[in-house]
């Protein structure tokens, strides 16, 4: 049997034009990071409507980004991570590179 092990949240977004962004959180169930190199939020979209900012939080689903000290066997290991602009783009904040 295998252990469920509790995604990280993500405790703060400051990439206001995703569609997943409610008064700077994100409200998306879950959210991937990375596209194996770079810490891109794979979840960003942009849309002229947003996600209920009533929902929960999103967690981290999954981390494709394995150059991350955090990143263990494709998971998150971060306690919570923050998404913001890196460039014109969303990146997970929370990256440290190992």
């Amino acid at each position: 049997m295998m252990k469920v092990t509790k995604m990280p949240m993500v405790s703060a977004c400051a990439v206001h034009d995703c569609a997943y962004n409610g008064h700077g959180n994100c409200h998306a169930r879950a959210i991937t990071v990375g596209d194996g190199a770079h810490p891109r939020c794979d979840t960003f979209v942009v849309a002229a409507a947003h996600s209920n900012p009533n929902t929960p939080v999103a967690g981290v689903g999954a981390c494709k980004v394995v150059a991350c000290s955090l990143n263990s066997d494709l998971e998150c290991r971060a306690q919570s991570i923050r998404v913001g602009y890196h460039e014109r783009h969303a990146d997970c904040l929370t990256f440290t590179k190992g």
